[in-house]
């Protein structure tokens, strides 16, 4: 079995959970079947085990160098960027007519589901540059598209996006980096961004940065915000490198986890000549923006659960292997030592894992089946669901995928925290992710605050009618009955916990309504993930037999969501509906 993802767990979510091959119905979709997906999942699957796989405690080891004027990263990491662009999937999503594979986002992320568990430090490097393309062919002009997407699609130029500066970390609106107009009808970029990933290295001939800068004399906050075009090296108007551009890399950052990707800290303009191109309209910056950022949390939310994976396959294969102890009852020294997977407390390790990042992987794939919905069928609900379900789709892996590295770790015992064994960097790269792209907290202001409430509560409806809709199917399976009775009983709540929390908002009184937003988004992430369980394991009664242990591994994860998990949520809507103030009130001079 694969040590990246278990493939029938894959194919089982891809074709009977979300239908890939429903897809191909879609006209931008109609050249694709099973099979065709299966020979592009094999490719990318290839390419992650022989390419990405092999150096992933190299890069770790190896961080990227820089002595003063060059960065410097292992020579794997190279070829396995090539590897990725020679293999069209830089351009996987992008129009035949552009030289993409137009290739539905759904199997596009079962694709990338690999690379994350493989090497998520050196997949960073396509994943910004994807993004990044597809922000310019959003809302670049023809001449931009045409200047940098083919440089970026084959794999000779890279892409970032550069938000974060020294002293403004997520409060974007509130960012100094200028923009002055120039004769020329361009711009001159001057400031500092901080923490940007990918933002020299030695991989490519070129990078673009997609910058947020304020033109002078634009309006303060976030209306003011405009987004450039600032590459490296400039490029003459055939597309071939011109001078050195004024970006200069101030220094690299060092993390904890990621370090096969450079972060960096860049400064614009300091020879006062950083040369930026406006995308788009002026003071459309955040909202441009924003299409790379939801990319990215989405991807974010997958590499989170990708990397919990691999951990709790690192640690299952170590549990089956590993004689040690025996069952409470056994009295017998003399007697043969268990596998500890056999142990009822490593069992339960295993499970909440197994829970984790399952659950968290069925999340991601539905985020990509709503993008297909409502990119390639012109669905608005799917949208509206999609914007919804995105602080979820990015927060639950990243909070809980840690949480499995935690239990991977502990799996292992004492082989845990060394380095031998991979688990303990998969610990230390996943903490990345709950800061990645705005905070669990950011995303639960933005959920609570905003997305609940959007197109008149329409996306909580089609939620709840979903759920619904699970129930009322699942019920059917008599093995699935107390489960979807305690579900039904507790979504109630739940859903009496937002009417509360909405009418608070609606009475205007947004600081006690928001205060508690971070367990809020927690709590409704289980109610979420509890409902994707119900629907996983009624799709596997229907597609397994009874006696077929990978079915029994479905019903009992799915019961130990319901069971476990589910209560830990519900005992905290109470606190909810009653505006604990225990933090709330707490002043700083207490602390």
């Amino acid at each position: 079995m694969s040590r990246l993802v278990a493939e029938r767990d894959l194919e089982f979510l891809l074709y009977q959970v979300f239908g890939a091959e429903q897809l191909s119905q879609y006209p931008r979709y109609s050249d694709y079947d099973r099979e065709s997906f299966a020979q592009i999942l094999a490719t990318a699957k290839g390419v992650a085990e022989d390419y990405f796989l092999p150096h992933f405690q190299q890069a770790d080891a190896h961080e990227p160098q820089f002595d003063g004027s060059t960065v410097t990263t292992i020579a794997a990491l190279k070829v396995a960027w090539q590897q990725f662009a020679d293999t069209g999937l830089l351009s996987a999503r992008q129009d035949y007519e552009h030289g993409g594979m137009q290739l539905p986002a759904l199997v596009h992320m079962a694709c990338n589901a690999y690379f994350m568990a493989a090497n998520p430090a050196s997949a960073a490097y396509p994943f910004l540059t994807s993004a990044a393309a597809n922000v310019i062919r959003a809302f670049g002009s023809s001449a931009q598209q045409q200047l940098y997407l083919p440089a970026m699609l084959d794999g000779r130029f890279a892409g970032t996006m550069a938000l974060t500066e020294p002293d403004v970390g997520s409060s974007l609106g509130d960012l100094t980096t200028k923009a002055i107009k120039h004769r020329d009808g361009n711009y001159r970029i001057k400031g500092q961004k901080m923490y940007i990933s990918g933002g020299d290295q030695d991989l490519t001939e070129n990078i673009v940065h997609l910058v947020l800068a304020r033109i002078e004399g634009a309006p303060i906050g976030v209306k003011g915000i405009s987004m450039f075009i600032v590459p490296k090296f400039r490029l003459h108007e055939d597309g071939s490198l011109a001078a050195r551009n004024d970006v200069q890399l101030a220094g690299l950052l060092h993390k904890m986890g990621y370090r096969g990707t450079t972060s960096t800290v860049l400064s614009f303009g300091e020879q006062d000549d950083c040369h930026g191109y406006l995308v788009g309209e002026a003071g459309q910056g955040l909202s441009y923006m924003f299409k790379m950022m939801n990319e990215a949390r989405i991807g974010v939310g997958l590499g989170a659960a990708m990397i919990g994976y691999r951990g709790y396959l690192e640690s299952l294969a170590y549990a089956k292997d590993r004689p040690q102890g025996r069952a409470p009852t056994n009295k017998d020294p003399a007697s043969k030592p268990l596998a500890i997977v056999e142990h009822a407390d490593v069992k339960r390790m295993l499970l909440q894992q197994k829970t984790y990042v399952e659950g968290g992987l069925a999340l991601c794939l539905l985020a990509a089946r709503l993008v297909d919905d409502h990119e390639a069928n012109h669905d608005e609900d799917a949208g509206i669901l999609l914007d919804l379900l995105t602080p979820i789709v990015k927060s639950y892996p990243s909070y809980y995928g840690p949480k499995a590295n935690d239990l991977a770790i502990q799996v292992l015992g004492g082989a845990g925290y060394i380095r031998e064994y991979p688990v303990e960097q998969l610990y230390r790269d996943n903490r990345l992710n709950p800061i990645h792209e705005g905070t669990h907290g950011i995303q639960s202001l933005d959920l609570l605050g905003r997305k609940l409430w959007q197109h008149q509560g329409r996306g909580q409806k089609l939620l709840f009618q979903r759920m619904q809709a699970t129930l009322q199917q699942a019920q059917q399976h008599s093995q699935l009955q107390p489960l979807c009775a305690q579900y039904g009983q507790s979504l109630q709540k739940f859903m009496h916990t937002v009417l509360t929390l909405g009418q608070t908002l609606q009475q205007g009184e947004v600081d006690k309504a928001l205060a508690n937003s971070a367990i809020f988004l927690d709590v409704m992430s289980q109610y979420v993930v509890g409902w994707l369980w119900l629907e996983m394991a009624q799709q596997a009664l229907a597609s397994s037999s009874a006696d077929d242990p990978w079915l029994q591994g479905k019903l009992h994860a799915a019961r130990y969501q319901i069971e476990w998990e589910l209560p830990l949520a519900e005992a905290q809507l109470p606190q909810l509906q009653s505006f604990n103030d225990s933090w709330a009130s707490m002043q700083r001079d207490w602390f």
